[in-house]
């Protein structure tokens, strides 16, 4: 039966999209070196709940807007072979996976994650998405800003979960990254499609790559900034202790923006950010792990 076989229903939940809510954990992160404040017992059960009733919503929403957009996926080469495009998933069946996600995303969040504000989190992330999915993707830089709100909603998600709050400097950079890589992920999609592009997603009528590639550039500038800004904010001394050595952390975010940049414009998997985050490239995948042990270090200093 079109729509029933294991393999094509996993797929089309885009478990390998799931990578972006870790996000919903840099607070929980970020909270454990803190030697100002004390987590909460739950705080990581609650965080790791979080960060799965995450995933479940966002599931339910790829759900949504492949089903939207299945006409305009099978005019492009490489979206034509998701799930339902392909007719390896039936729309009704997807419907009713996407209610299913959605459901226990949110009960998962009210019992486990945090209650209320987390549910109040993922239901505006919910509507940010149906409303994007079904008219602001079309429109040149909201729909950018659309998915950065979205990064935006995971750290809020997390916050909740682990009790802790967020940085102005956190958020801003959150921002900037996020838009850094929509719109690297637009100026693929632009050179991948070419004209046959429109067909997919209007809004690319109105970018073209030398607006794009300034755009980038600028977002990468922001996103050093804020995170130098977040690096060598006092109150990180008071949390990690003095010296805690998150500044030796910038090499590695130029380093790594640079990368993804180079990637991008070599069209090397920019129109795939996740496959990049997950190890598409040595060199980016190895910084990322650099990165990762150097902030570590610093909290633990």
């Amino acid at each position: 039966m079109v729509g029933l076989s294991l393999p094509p229903l996993l797929r089309v939940l885009r478990p390998h999209q799931w990578s972006k809510n870790v996000f919903v954990l840099a607070a929980l992160v970020f909270a454990l070196g803190d030697r100002t404040s004390s987590l909460p017992p739950a705080a990581m059960a609650r965080s790791i709940a979080a960060f799965f009733a995450f995933s479940l919503v966002a599931s339910s929403i790829y759900l949504v807007n492949d089903i939207l957009d299945v006409a305009g996926d099978r005019a492009h080469p490489i979206k034509r072979k998701r799930p339902i495009a392909a007719g390896e998933v039936a729309i009704g069946v997807a419907w009713v996976l996407s209610f299913v996600c959605l459901a226990a995303g949110l009960v998962l969040a009210f019992l486990l994650a945090g209650g209320r504000a987390v549910v109040q989190v993922l239901l505006a992330y919910t509507v940010l998405n149906l409303v994007y999915s079904s008219w602001l993707k079309h429109v040149v830089l909201v729909d950018a800003f659309c998915i950065a709100a979205g990064f935006q909603l995971r750290l809020m998600a997390g916050g909740y979960a682990a009790g802790v709050g967020i940085s102005h400097w956190a958020v801003l950079c959150t921002l900037f990254l996020a838009l850094f890589l929509a719109l690297s992920k637009r100026r693929a999609e632009l050179v991948l499609m070419g004209e046959s592009g429109l067909e997919h997603r209007s809004s690319l009528k109105n970018y073209n790559v030398p607006f794009l590639d300034q755009m980038i550039a600028v977002l990468a500038a922001c996103t050093i900034v804020a995170y130098t800004m977040y690096t060598v904010d006092p109150s990180n001394a008071e949390k990690f202790g003095e010296g805690h050595g998150l500044l030796w952390t910038i090499p590695f975010v130029v380093f790594g923006l640079g990368r993804y940049m180079v990637l991008t414009q070599s069209g090397d998997g920019g129109d795939n950010p996740t496959r990049i985050f997950l190890g598409g490239d040595a060199w980016f995948l190895a910084n990322t792990l650099a990165w990762v042990a150097v902030v570590l270090l610093a909290m633990a200093n």
